[in-house]
């Protein structure tokens, strides 16, 4: 029964990603509650730990990433930090719309943050607006790649459990 409970735990953690919520620290958190709480220790509190890694390296990614994408795009390292604070200021913001308002927050917000730090160094409003086309893709590119990561969490937990019961 509790291992049934794990995987809808790591289903909706999977399923939060998409939307800018904290869907790995959900999964993570899962796994290291299962393990201290049944005795039969299916997964383990080194798996947990090792989610949590995991997890804390996903976030580094997803905070570095839409600001790189706006330096790729031409922008100063100040749209980069635009873009990084833009980002987080969105989606906090938009978490008051239900759903998907801080994933859109977050996406918005890279691009307004890349495009308003990137105005206040030039003059060309179509160079700024590159620079945040480039860190919006980034943040995009930074929820994808979270996703990715879910998934692999999923596939290691389930193989994890399929092959400690077998």
């Amino acid at each position: 029964m509790h291992v049934a409970l794990l995987i809808l735990a790591l289903l909706a953690g999977l399923l939060m990603l998409p939307f800018g919520l904290p869907g790995l620290w959900v999964m993570a958190g899962a796994v290291l509650l299962d393990a201290a709480a049944v005795p039969s220790h299916v997964v383990g509190i080194k798996l947990g730990v090792g989610l949590v890694v995991v997890a804390g390296l996903a976030e580094l990614a997803e905070l570095g990433l839409a600001g790189r994408f706006a330096r790729r795009y031409g922008g100063s390292r100040r749209a980069g930090w635009g873009a990084v604070i833009g980002s987080l200021v969105g989606a906090v913001v938009g978490v008051p719309v239900p759903i998907v308002g801080s994933m859109v927050g977050a996406f918005a917000g890279a691009f307004a943050g890349a495009f308003l730090a990137e105005v206040s160094q030039r003059t060309q409003v179509g160079g700024a607006a590159r620079v945040a086309t480039g860190a919006m893709l980034g943040r995009i590119a930074a929820t994808a790649m979270k996703i990715g990561v879910g998934c692999a969490v999923l596939a290691w937990v389930v193989l994890t459990i399929v092959l400690r019961t077998s």
